[in-house]
């Protein structure tokens, strides 16, 4: 027989999960798989819709940042609802969780798995490997918390920076359908900037400061496997900061800084009904 799941009841009826019997492993393996056939299913599926202005140049990007987008505003949305109802995740990041939250973290590892799947489908291994560097942290990481039924509070922090990338997403979503400037960009302009400092800086923050101070707690290979993940994306996420200061306040063309968005001298964007040509390289980011 398989060991049964020890559990304690918390108040407001949260449940306190301590380490996953074997039972449990089945189920986050499903609702990952799942996950990845559907974000799979969507970009397929988004392939039979026609892709509006100027985007058209670049249709896969357009329906590769438009998934993301789908899985931001879930994963986003689901992570500050969850945390926002049973605030013991963050009082406790180890063990306690609802049973749900435990799903969304695997939802999002089908994501990225999906994600990943679908560059190396359409773009180079040199093209996407920083991209490929990045999910395979992330999944890592997440699929600690499905496996193991633990750190899912601490997963639910981190999946707040999608709150970010959904304001990220949109801004590129409208510079590939040739909407800046406008008031829509400055609004989405705005918000990313705005979310990036409460939802991207502030979250992790306090992942860095919780990790130090509860190392112990943390077996080794994980403490230096988040670190590093800790690390590559508060350094990123405070560039990308800095270079969508400097593109959409401080300079008159925002367009030309599109995050996410690897540019070559070959690659073409649309301004004014005119394809530009541009040389040089931009941040790739997409989490």
């Amino acid at each position: 027989m398989l060991p049964r799941r020890e559990r304690t009841h918390c108040p407001k009826g949260q449940i306190r999960t301590q380490p996953a019997s074997q039972a449990m492993v089945p189920s986050g393996l499903l609702v990952t798989g799942a996950s990845f056939a559907v974000f799979r299913g969507l970009h397929w599926g988004l392939q039979l819709l026609p892709t509006p202005g100027c985007a058209a140049q670049d249709r896969w990007k357009w329906r590769n940042i438009f998934v993301s987008l789908v899985h931001s505003l879930v994963a986003g949305v689901g992570a500050l609802l969850g945390l926002s109802l049973f605030p013991q995740m963050a009082a406790d990041p180890i063990h306690a969780h609802p049973p749900w939250a435990r799903v969304l973290v695997a939802v999002s590892v089908g994501y990225f798995l999906a994600d990943g799947a679908d560059m190396l489908w359409n773009q180079t291994l040199r093209q996407a490997w920083e991209l490929l560097c990045h999910h395979l942290v992330v999944v890592s990481c997440l699929s600690t918390a499905v496996l193991s039924g633990q750190f899912v509070g601490y997963s639910m922090v981190s999946l707040l920076l999608e709150l970010n990338s959904v304001c990220l997403h949109l801004r590129k979503l409208l510079l590939l359908s040739h909407q800046a400037p406008s008031l829509a960009f400055s609004v989405a302009s705005w918000a990313t900037l705005t979310t990036l400092a409460l939802f991207r800086l502030v979250p992790l923050g306090w992942m860095s400061l919780w990790l130090l101070r509860q190392h112990h707690q943390v077996p080794l290979a994980l403490v230096i496997l988040c670190g590093i993940g800790l690390v590559t994306v508060s350094v990123i996420s405070i560039t990308l900061g800095v270079r969508l200061l400097v593109s959409d306040v401080l300079q008159s063309q925002p367009h030309r800084f599109i995050p996410g968005h690897k540019e070559t001298r070959r690659t073409r964007t649309c301004w004014d009904g005119k394809l530009l040509t541009m040389d040089g390289s931009t941040l790739n980011l997409k989490d």
